[in-house]
């Protein structure tokens, strides 16, 4: 056989043997990381508290819970006492008590003055939603806030009804007369609801109403506003204002101020927004995963990238040192 023959036989070989372990680097290349159902950290999902606020109750979140556990969320809406915001809160806190792992917390009409006081202090509250509700600073209360922007008709609808105290004495509950509910609180929902709505509504203590906030989570806590732009409870300017003092992520819907029961779909999705945050917080406190930076396409790039030049050099190597010995071979054999 001819040098000539004998070197081409190992340089098929070479071939072979560099493309081998081309494949092999490639198989050791990183996998970029899969996006994890319901955000970056995947895992276990937030559990969603929602807090009804005044003349409802737990039930007019029923279209949302549905959607929500069918996403797979546990989801608890307690009864909201309506007696008092800082007693109504402390009530709340020890429900959120009772939860392991993350939690959403929702706030509906008065409900959102209950959250802010309820959350202070408590780690596992990651996310905030007001939904046509309030969010007071501190020395605020429901009803300054709702008569700080002209828009509210609620006044002229109020029953008044007195109720025995405790401790002696007689406070007083607020209706909403029931021939002025649909048009007041849900006017974009039939009248076939409204009137079962109007005949099971809780009562609010008009001192609820009258206290004043002494905490405001939303400074420390992220949160999340819809805002009812139909709303005759809480003036859409009102909840504005809330809004933007709490940096909060916004979005409006064209709704009455029973969103929950109206719009069921629009309050879902936004709760899903603030859960999926919450689950990348609570996955990667520092705030820096791929979900959190919105660099997860670039970095997923550089991975890939990365990995290919890492192969070619391998590879490149590879060929280069076979190569020589192969050469060694072939000039030793003449």
């Amino acid at each position: 056989m001819s040098p000539v023959h004998g070197i081409r036989r190992p340089t098929r070989r070479l071939h072979g043997a560099a493309a081998g372990i081309a494949v092999a680097a490639l198989c050791a290349v990183p996998a970029a990381p899969a996006a994890a159902d319901g955000g970056a950290g995947g895992g276990t999902k937030p559990t969603i508290v929602l807090v009804h606020g005044a003349f409802a109750d737990g039930s007019s979140w029923n279209g949302v819970v549905q959607r929500l556990q069918q996403a797979g969320y546990p989801v608890i809406a307690p009864a909201n006492p309506l007696r008092g915001l800082a007693s109504d809160a402390e009530y709340i806190h020890s429900v959120l008590k009772s939860v392991h792992g993350p939690v959403v917390l929702v706030g509906h009409s008065y409900g959102g003055s209950v959250i802010s006081e309820a959350a202070v202090g408590d780690a596992q509250v990651k996310a905030l939603v007001y939904v046509a509700a309030f969010a007071p600073a501190v020395g605020e209360s429901s009803l300054g806030l709702s008569a700080k922007y002209p828009g509210s008709t609620l006044g002229p609808t109020i029953k008044k009804v007195p109720f025995p105290l405790p401790g002696g004495g007689t406070g007083t509950d607020q209706y909403i007369k029931a021939d002025k509910f649909h048009d007041q609180f849900a006017a974009d929902v039939p009248t076939s609801v409204t009137d079962l709505m109007a005949a099971t509504q809780r009562p609010v203590a008009a001192s609820a109403l009258e206290e004043k906030a002494t905490k405001a989570a939303w400074k420390t806590i992220p949160s999340w506003t819809l805002i009812t732009t139909e709303d005759r409870n809480i003036p859409p300017a009102a909840q504005r204002f809330m809004a933007r003092r709490a940096h909060a992520h916004t979005v409006e819907v064209n709704a009455s101020h029973a969103v929950s029961v109206s719009q069921p779909g629009a309050v879902t999705r936004l709760i899903e927004r603030a859960a999926r945050s919450a689950a990348a917080t609570a996955a990667d406190p520092s705030g820096t995963t791929l979900a959190n930076t919105g660099s997860g396409r670039q970095t997923r790039q550089a991975i890939t990238l990365g990995g290919i030049a890492a192969v070619s050099v391998t590879a490149g190597s590879a060929v280069v040192i076979l190569g020589r010995r192969w050469r060694s071979r072939a000039h030793s054999g003449r």
